[in-house]
């Protein structure tokens, strides 16, 4: 037979508070079970301090917020991330690409193919201009349609466009790839990409 676990002072005194605050229903009962209480009791202090409350500053309706919640987008714009990154190619060459002054040697259009084909479509175009020792090509991919209702939860416009860069930055590609960077408005704007690849060795 199992013993009984003694109460801890602490319950002992929920017990008898919550006991006191009970009316009885029905005639008294012989056999009720009274909780075993310790022959020391500790000091319980009668009022415990609550929590202490965040203030809540004042605000009056169509008073501006004092301080900006930041955006919803964790990430910056795809073009704000590819002008940041590293140039490894000739300075002087990557200016004139990015001016739009290079004219691309092959072109690609992606638009109007799901995700699957696109990436295939992209795989096949990059090995084959590798092979033929092309050094600047064009993928146009579109900027994306965007829809009249996007719901709740805000959405990337442009699935192929922003996929783009992540394609290349890995393999096969990324061994093949020396840099990508937003084409020039002539050549498509944000909805096409230079990329300009390593010689083939």
């Amino acid at each position: 037979m199992s013993r009984r676990r003694r109460l801890r002072p602490e319950e002992v005194e929920l017990w008898e508070r919550v006991a006191s605050s009970t009316e009885r229903l029905g005639p008294a009962r012989k056999n009720l079970v009274q909780p075993e209480v310790t022959k020391e009791r500790r000091q319980v202090p009668e009022h415990v301090p609550a929590a202490p409350k965040h203030e809540i500053m004042p605000f009056h309706v169509g008073q501006k917020a004092s301080h900006s919640g930041g955006a919803h987008d964790l990430l910056a714009p795809i073009g704000d991330r590819l002008r940041s990154a590293p140039v490894r190619m000739d300075k002087k060459t990557h200016s004139r690409m990015t001016k739009g002054k290079l004219l691309p040697e092959a072109r690609i259009d992606l638009h109007g193919m799901t995700v699957e084909r696109a990436h295939q479509a992209l795989r096949s175009f990059i090995l084959r201009s590798v092979q033929n020792e092309l050094r600047l090509v064009l993928v146009i991919t579109g900027k994306g349609r965007r829809q009249d209702d996007d719901g709740p939860i805000p959405g990337r416009h442009g699935v192929l466009r922003h996929q783009l860069p992540h394609w290349l930055s890995i393999p096969p590609l990324s061994q093949l790839v020396l840099q990508v960077t937003s084409a020039h408005a002539r050549h498509g704007g944000a909805g096409a990409y230079y990329i300009y690849l390593r010689r083939n060795r």
